[in-house]
């Protein structure tokens, strides 16, 4: 019996030449789908791994999992990106990034398991996917809109209706038959027009696919948008048991709207409950918005977005909310928001836009000044300013010029790097990427990004070590879990022991936590990127809803995995899977140009102390508590030594930090090896 969860096709796109093909999804099956299988598409299909993610040759992925378009809960919405980027520094790695919605269900129904594109169109076009039925069609008149306007678009032109809320018949399905249901679309904005390194893709109003800069790249292959709607089905290997799962999650994990356990403690601080499982981040964001209501992926149980009366900033959440914190108003701050998904500009590239107005105020930018810029710079903290800012970005106007390139690549060009990533005053530890989680304390988050190809991007436990002590001491309460039950809750759910999350200045070096990053590194890159499940939902390592508070991981992925696929694979070997995937990227990152000497962190990371309170879950003198962690920077020597245990514990050669035979063979990479070795770059 073929295995469940799959439609059985993978579509390929040649731009260049308008043509398209079809490749079995059962010849690349065993990777388990999402970034798995788009990163083996893309060695075996991408003969110069030197190439850069402009190159027409780049392939660029589009992948769903078996557990896409299902009832498997927070695991169902998710596509995964893939592809050589452009945005990292000073290489471009091969690189990922994923967004959620309703795109990659409606590709699963459509009969597709994922999109494989390569090339370049002269002209612009975009994808409409019909079922079976793929067609290129003339994007020239979508050129120059923004993203909500090019999906506006596009569903009036497949629905073949300006009002998409009324029924319409798919001329184009197998069998006949209406819908409700809009295309899912997915596409780029101005600024991914523009080519630039800071352009995302936007599906629906706020699910972005940012790190990378795929929006630019989509943009250099002359590829507007896809719109992808079907009338067909997923197959479930046992579709009772998903649906009792699905029941069983629910009731232990979900939030209950007649019973909550846990009351928003302050009024508009509604972090706290999205840490204990409560619907809605917008509160936090943008003070209670007259009326909204939660909005989810396809799929999920938690909703953890939300959309709003007034049509602003819906479906946003996290930094891309926060784009202009502080702003005079709400309204304001939904209105930035917006014109960022319209523009299709990464939040995470261009949020330190405060670093930009402080060279403003030193003289050093400004009209006529070293970097020179005409935007109203003395209208700061205004909505105009915010408006102006974004358009020069997106269009490469002003300032733009050298921003479309990135913030990195523009402070390199404007000769301030090194001083000012030295002093703290720009935090980009690693690839160039913005800080997101401090990397001298927060170290599973920054060995996992400087070790791979961007900023890691993964909370699974940075909600518990960090940010549940930090809110619970925010607002005055002790928190929910003591430190030590939370390390043994942590030990037990990875597997890894308590002595793994021991954040103090000695435990972030040990090899206990070096057992946890391997963990959160194959974790990630099978069950998460590749499964697809949902970073804000999985792994569930505690439970805030429950007495003993025991999460469903290592349980629940197992069984929801092989209730849709019927294959009965056990954490471990997902584990397992996770490491080969986790290999086969760091040998493409080798081909590429990557060397243990590039795995290193910008100064500010070694020398510069933290000053403000930042809680981590820390053993110190023997006993567990939260630490504050004052005055810590990351010792440059034991970060080396770090890097040699580290390395020999994935099989790597510890003087280049390159894969070597052995380590390849041991996870089924054979002819991996082979190509490393070819190219002189298998490690010894």
């Amino acid at each position: 019996m073929a295995q469940g969860g799959y439609v059985g096709k993978i579509l390929y796109v040649n731009l260049t030449d308008k043509t398209i093909d079809t490749i079995p999804t059962a010849d690349y099956e065993e990777w388990g789908g999402g970034h798995g299988i788009g990163s083996a598409l893309f060695f075996d299909r991408v003969k110069d791994k030197t190439i850069d993610g402009y190159h027409p040759d780049n392939l660029v992925t589009f992948m769903t999992s078996p557990l896409s378009g299902t009832l498997a809960p927070s695991a169902s919405g998710r596509t995964e990106v893939t592809g050589i980027g452009i945005q990292a520094y000073p290489i471009a790695w091969f690189t990922r990034s994923n967004f959620g919605g309703r795109f990659a269900g409606q590709l699963k129904f459509a009969g597709w398991d994922g999109i494989a594109i390569q090339g370049k169109s002269e002209t612009p076009v975009w994808l409409n996917i019909v079922n079976d039925k793929v067609t290129f069609e003339d994007a020239s008149g979508l050129w120059g809109l923004n993203t909500h306007e090019t999906q506006e678009e596009i569903w009036s032109i497949v629905t073949g209706s300006d009002d998409v809320r009324e029924w319409w018949e798919l001329t184009d399905a197998r069998d006949g038959g209406r819908s409700t249901q809009k295309p899912a679309v997915v596409a780029i904005g101005p600024a991914g027009e523009n080519g630039n390194r800071n352009g995302c893709l936007i599906h629906d109003s706020g699910n972005g696919s940012g790190q990378g800069g795929f929006g630019g790249i989509l943009g250099a292959k002359g590829l507007k948008a896809i719109s992808a709607i079907g009338t067909g089905s997923v197959p479930v290997a046992d579709p009772a048991a998903l649906v009792r799962l699905r029941g069983e999650i629910m009731n232990k994990y979900g939030y209950n709207v007649d019973d909550p356990k846990f009351e928003t403690p302050v009024p508009g601080l509604n972090l706290y409950g999205i840490l204990t499982q409560q619907p809605g981040y917008g509160p936090l964001l943008y003070a209670a918005p007259a009326a909204a209501r939660p909005q989810g992926c396809m799929g999920c149980y938690r909703n953890c977005r939300m959309n709003h009366e007034s049509g602003l900033s819906n479906g946003d959440q996290c930094v891309e909310a926060l784009y202009f914190a502080g702003g005079p108003t709400t309204v304001d701050m939904m209105k930035a928001t917006t014109l960022l998904d319209q523009m299709g500009i990464n939040v995470y590239d261009v949020f330190q836009h405060a670093y930009l107005y402080g060279l403003y105020m030193q003289g050093i930018l400004g009209p006529g000044k070293q970097i020179h810029s005409e935007l109203p710079w003395d209208k700061y903290g205004t909505y105009e300013f915010m408006e102006a800012f974004t358009h020069a970005v997106a269009y490469g106007t002003d300032i733009g010029a050298d921003l479309k390139d990135g913030m990195t690549r523009a402070v390199v060009k404007w000769g301030r790097w090194d001083e000012d990533t030295s002093n703290g005053t720009l935090t980009r530890p690693q690839w160039g990427f913005n800080e997101h989680y401090d990397p001298r304390l927060e170290v599973d988050w920054s060995y996992g990004s400087v070790f791979g190809d961007r900023d890691i991007n993964e909370h699974d436990y940075n909600w518990h070590v960090h940010w549940m002590p930090l809110v619970t001491a925010a607002i005055g309460q002790d928190p929910l879990i003591p430190a030590a039950r939370m390390a043994e809750l942590l030990g037990e759910a990875t597997g890894v022991g308590a002595d793994g999350f021991d954040y103090s200045n000695d435990g972030i070096y040990s090899d206990a936590r070096l057992r946890a990053v391997e963990w959160h590194r194959y974790y990630t890159r099978f069950w998460k990127q590749s499964a697809l499940f949902c970073d804000w939902a999985w792994p569930n390592l505690i439970s805030y809803n429950t007495d003993d508070n025991v999460g469903g991981t290592p349980t629940y992925e197992p069984a929801l995995y092989k209730a849709v696929t019927g294959v009965d694979m056990t954490m471990e070997q997902g584990l397992g899977l996770g490491k080969k995937i986790w290999n086969l990227d760091k040998a493409i990152w080798v081909l590429q140009g990557r060397h243990r000497d590039q795995e290193v962190f910008t100064n500010y990371v070694y020398d510069v102390p933290t000053s403000a309170p930042y809680f981590l879950l820390a053993k110190e003198d023997g006993e567990w508590g939260y630490s504050i962690c004052l005055g810590r920077t990351l010792d440059r020597a034991r970060f080396e030594d770090v890097k040699d245990r580290f390395y020999a514990m994935q099989g790597w050669d510890v003087a280049t930090g390159w894969p070597t035979r052995s380590g390849l063979e041991a996870v089924g990479l054979s002819a991996v090896a082979d190509e490393l070795d070819k190219a002189g770059k298998l490690g010894g």
